[in-house]
C-alpha cells in the first residue's frame, strides 16, 4: 500500500518506525486498546462527507483504559476520549497542544506532521511536512512539539481514528479576544492554509505557506 501511495504522491510517505518520526511521537504498545476500538468501531461511522470531530465520547470512559491512561499515561490528569472519523486527504491546516495526544487507527491513514520549532512569526512552510502511513490497530503518541491536524484518507471509504488528549482540549474559548491570533480553541493552537476556505471563513490565522499537501490514492 505505501509503495502504491508514494507512486501517486509527490510527498514521500514513511512507515511509523522510520527514525525520522523520533522527532514526532512514537508508538504506543504498552496498553491493550482492544475494548476501546471495539467501542468506537460499533458507535461512530465515516459520514457520507466530510469530517466529523467530537471531543469526548461519554461510554469510553466506562472502559477500564480510561483510567489507566488517566493515572498513568497522564499522570492522574483528567483525559477526553474521542474521534475523527471523514474523508480529508489535505493538509489545510496545523495545530498542537500542550500535553501529547494519542492517535489509535482504526482505518489506514495518513498523518501529515511538523515541528513546532519550525514556525517563525505564526508562519511555516508545507515543505517542512512529513507524512506518515499509521496501520489499522497501531495506537501513536503525538508529542506537544508536534504540529499535526486531520488525519488523512488512503481510500474512498475514508478513515476513522480515536483520539485522546487531556480534558477541556478543543472546546469553544471562553475568552474570545485572546492576544495569540493562532489561539483558536482550549489548548488548541492553529494555523491554516488559504486554500482552506471553511476555515478561513471562520477567522482562522493564515500560516502555512507554499502548497496545501494532498494525498492521492
Amino acid at each position: 500500500m505505501i509503495k502504491a501511495l508514494n507512486e501517486k504522491n509527490k510527498i514521500d510517505i514513511l512507515e511509523l518506525t522510520n527514525q525520522s518520526f523520533n522527532q514526532y511521537g512514537r508508538l504506543v504498545d504498552e496498553y491493550d486498546f482492544e475494548e476501546l476500538k471495539d467501542l468506537f468501531d460499533k458507535k461512530t461511522s465515516i459520514p457520507e462527507e466530510g469530517n466529523i470531530y467530537i471531543p469526548d465520547l461519554e461510554e469510553a470512559h466506562k472502559l477500564e483504559i480510561s483510567t489507566t491512561l488517566s493515572q498513568e499515561f497522564y499522570g492522574e490528569m483528567p483525559i477526553e476520549i474521542g474521534y475523527c472519523n471523514g474523508h480529508n486527504v489535505k493538509l489545510n491546516a496545523l495545530e498542537y497542544h500542550k500535553g501529547s495526544e494519542i492517535n489509535i487507527a482504526l482505518t489506514d491513514s495518513i498523518l501529515l506532521v511538523g515541528r513546532l520549532q519550525d514556525i517563525k512569526d505564526n508562519q511555516i512552510d508545507s515543505s517542512r511536512i512529513e507524512a506518515f502511513y499509521i496501520s489499522k490497530g497501531q495506537a501513536v503518541e503525538l508529542y506537544a512539539t508536534t504540529l499535526h491536524f486531520s488525519p488523512c484518507a488512503v481510500n474512498e471509504e475514508g478513515f476513522k481514528m480515536i483520539v485522546i488528549l487531556p480534558k477541556g482540549t478543543n472546546l469553544a474559548l471562553e475568552n474570545k479576544k485572546a492576544k495569540d491570533p493562532t489561539l483558536w480553541m482550549k489548548n488548541k493552537w492553529l494555523i491554516a492554509h488559504e486554500d482552506a476556505n471553511i476555515l478561513m471563513e471562520k477567522g482562522a490565522y493564515k500560516g502555512i505557506k507554499g502548497e496545501n499537501i494532498t494525498i492521492n490514492f
